[in-house]
């Protein structure tokens, strides 16, 4: 095993580097440990993002019964794969030799080697930059939403989204507008400075859902549509990988229990968070689907009607994502200049970044395709593939039959699901829309 192999090694490469990293919590503190309150913070902080807004439209594709059930469905097995985790770092700590391991990538390192390492650095780069793109389209689409009006004629629509400005579509030329901005606040090398801002952002998140569900259950009231329970299994593939991508916060597992002060109680902590966002995924979600029914946009603030408390919600949600952007870049500047500017700071790699995360949000047509794309062919591998695995070389000769059979199957499961999902998610993205 390479874990055994390595462990002298291993040691050295742990050794506290500088912050701020890839796994600094948002609300953690390294000269007090966190309360169970903070911990239930930190990872509602890690997971809910952006993702939900695209919930009620998978609702629509894949049919409110079946959402909910793989609502359910994903954030027990999330759970299960985030202890996994936690489980496999406290054997390897609990052999000599080993030092505190910190990271996902340490771990991954510590198991597989550094092609370990490599494997995880490369999934958190794409699954990170995919979030990153998905909050430009968001901002893109949104913007130009703004430019029509809810009234006009479907045609007329159609003809003002198509219109030119500067020579650019409108979500182009709104994306296009975010990029020398990003420059600037992608250059911010220290993370502390950013963290309210994210933190701001799910306060804000919050209350426009809050603010959204109320307009939804208006809706309701007196327009009933025809909604479906359960859809075919390739809109199931759809439904899996937006949902999966809204429980995406892996990376941030081990951190969190590190810095718990009961880390008892913390596979606890982590169930009860789950379930506390699963109920309010899948009522945000169900209501959205319920009140517009076929008409349910791939954003759901797309619904919204006419009026200044519209106009509000949708410029603050583009405001928030906006300045949660570099947030999220910073695990993917964390790698890139370890690996290729030796641990420095490197603003061209940076801007580089962002301008390739700009290019990828221009030409992705679909802001809930995208999101299942990433879903499936990311977040599955970081979420489900790799926890098991890395489980199971470790624990895999002390394992009784059901622990055996449990990794596998996990394991097996989150390719299979990784693969179909990917595959019926390009299918979407690249199909002509007619």
């Amino acid at each position: 095993m390479v874990f055994d192999k390595e462990a002298g090694s291993s040691s050295q490469a742990l050794k506290a580097p500088p912050p701020p990293r890839e796994d600094t919590p948002l609300l953690g503190s390294h000269k007090s440990l966190s309360s169970q309150a903070k911990t239930f913070a930190n990872v509602f902080i890690a997971i809910v993002g952006a993702g939900v807004l695209g919930l009620p439209y998978t609702f629509m594709r894949t049919g409110w019964v079946l959402s909910l059930l793989t609502m359910f469905g994903v954030a027990a097995l999330t759970h299960r794969c985030m202890m996994l985790l936690v489980y496999t770092r406290r054997r390897l700590e609990s052999f000599d030799g080993f030092t505190k391991i910190s990271s996902f990538g340490d771990l991954g390192f510590i198991v597989c080697g550094s092609f370990g390492r490599i494997l995880v650095d490369v999934l958190i780069i794409l699954a990170q930059a995919g979030f990153c793109v998905g909050y430009l389209i968001f901002i893109g689409n949104t913007m130009a939403n703004l430019l029509t009006s809810p009234t006009a004629s479907l045609k007329t629509t159609m003809t003002l989204l198509s219109s030119k400005i500067l020579g650019l579509n409108p979500k182009s030329f709104y994306i296009w507008g975010c990029f020398p901005f990003q420059l600037g606040l992608n250059s911010i090398p220290t993370l502390t400075h950013l963290a309210p801002l994210s933190i701001l952002a799910d306060v804000v998140d919050l209350g426009a859902m809050g603010v959204v569900m109320i307009e939804e259950v208006i809706v309701l009231l007196s327009n009933r549509p025809v909604v479906r329970a359960f859809s075919g299994f390739s809109e199931f593939l759809y439904g899996l990988g937006v949902i999966v991508y809204s429980f995406e916060g892996i990376g941030m597992c081990l951190p969190l229990e590190s810095e718990m002060k009961e880390k008892n109680k913390y596979g606890k902590v982590l169930a009860f968070t789950m379930g506390f966002i699963s109920i309010m995924y899948g009522s945000f979600g169900a209501l959205g689907y319920f009140a517009y029914g076929d008409e349910t946009q791939d954003m759901i603030t797309a619904n919204l009607g006419a009026g200044l408390i519209s106009i509000l919600i949708k410029l603050g949600l583009c405001v928030n994502l906006f300045f949660t952007l570099p947030i999220m870049m910073n695990p993917v500047y964390e790698i890139i200049e370890r690996r290729f500017w030796g641990g420095r700071y490197c603003l061209w790699l940076r801007w580089l970044s962002v301008f390739v995360v700009t290019l990828v949000a221009l030409l992705v047509p679909n802001f809930a395709d995208f999101l299942s794309l990433v879903g499936s062919g990311i977040c599955c591998a970081l979420g489900f593939v790799l926890p098991s695995l890395f489980h199971f070389l470790v624990f895999k000769d002390d394992m009784n039959r059901t622990a055996w059979w449990s990794d596998v199957t996990i394991f097996v499961l989150g390719i299979g699901l990784g693969v179909s999902g990917t595959w019926y998610a390009l299918q979407e993205m690249f199909a002509a829309k007619v």
